[in-house]
């Protein structure tokens, strides 16, 4: 299956996250994003966003100081909350 790559390398918190959330959101459901990052806070704050959002973090590695995370867009969107439009 083919992944979409994005570099936030020399970004920091909470932007290498951020655009993660922007590429996903525009990606089919089951499509993969790898995301290279340089943050070490990025670690904790994928493995965060994924649990957060329902996202799948596959794995992630790091090699040389660049942290390379597979994340799979869940299946399905939320239902809104109750209340919101």
């Amino acid at each position: 299956m083919s992944e979409t790559v994005l570099d936030v390398k020399g970004l920091n918190c909470p932007l290498p996250v951020l655009r993660a959330n922007r590429s996903l959101r525009g990606m089919a459901p089951g499509a993969r994003l790898r995301v290279l990052a340089t943050d070490r806070a990025a670690v904790g704050d994928f493995a965060a966003y994924c649990q957060e959002t329902g996202h799948a973090l596959l794995a992630w590695s790091e090699d040389q100081g660049v942290f390379s995370f597979l994340i799979r867009r869940r299946a399905t969107d939320p239902a809104p909350r109750e209340g919101t439009p």
